[in-house]
């Protein structure tokens, strides 16, 4: 455990003293902008600026065609993801600072992403579907474990997981229950799906998707009326929709 703390504390130094000489580099360069080596670099930084500017430029209106068409445009998917991918933490923190609640632009990003999702014209077959659901939607005093098998469920009806189970074999989909994100990601890397339809709260759907990547994952919000992460809800319906947008029924 020694080891570990002081692997960490190192690279935090070493970051420290990165970030020192970088600040202490552009100041440099700054100041000294008759150096032939400074206007090179500057004018290399300003290019690769731009370019990058362009490119989310172009994933931005990309994104606002595709809401407007509900069609996709598969060569732009990549600029897409970049702007999402870059420009997603800066969205959160403007919100914030204009007194938008963070839950609201997780809630806006979660319907983007739906609608970025539905517009893709295929998707998966059903048998390479996953549906992923938080372990929070069992009821908190069921002494089965489901994680690791979702059948060890014995159907009681106390809480959803008896109805996603159903649905789950309805549509002959994938069901898995995750603790965390990190389980959720295992499911993923074993499995290797298709398409997801994925429950959760704002903030772990929001992240879910980020770290899916070129996944297409479509977001369901479950409802919290026992408070966060406790005998969580989903509405069977709205989950059974979005297996439907999934496989194109």
């Amino acid at each position: 455990m020694r080891i570990k703390r002081r692997v960490y504390v190192g690279l935090l130094v070493a970051s420290l003293f990165l970030l020192a000489g970088l600040a202490t580099g552009g100041w440099y360069l700054v100041t000294h902008r008759s150096i032939v080596v400074s206007r090179i670099i500057l004018t290399a930084a300003l290019i690769a600026g731009g370019i990058g500017f362009i490119i989310i430029g172009c994933g931005i209106l990309a994104i606002v065609l595709t809401i407007i068409r509900c069609r996709s445009i598969p060569s732009f998917d990549g600029m897409m993801r970049a702007a999402n991918q870059l420009l997603f933490p800066l969205a959160v923190f403007l919100g914030t600072l204009v007194g938008i609640g963070r839950e609201k632009v997780w809630q806006s990003f979660i319907a983007v992403n739906n609608t970025l999702v539905k517009a893709k014209s295929s998707l998966a077959s059903p048998s390479r579907l996953m549906i992923l659901v938080p372990h929070c939607l069992q009821d908190s005093e069921c002494p089965h474990k489901i994680t690791a098998d979702v059948n060890n469920c014995k159907k009681c009806g106390k809480c959803c997981i008896k109805d996603l189970i159903e649905l789950a074999e309805k549509y002959h989909a994938v069901l898995k229950v995750a603790t965390g994100g990190t389980l959720a990601r295992k499911y993923i890397s074993d499995f290797r799906p298709q398409a997801v339809v994925a429950v959760a709260c704002e903030r772990d759907l929001s992240s879910g998707i980020q770290d899916a990547g070129v996944l297409p994952v479509l977001g369901v919000l479950n409802s919290r009326p026992n408070g966060p992460c406790f005998n969580t809800k989903v509405a069977i319906e709205e989950v059974e929709n979005a297996i439907k947008t999934i496989i194109k029924i």
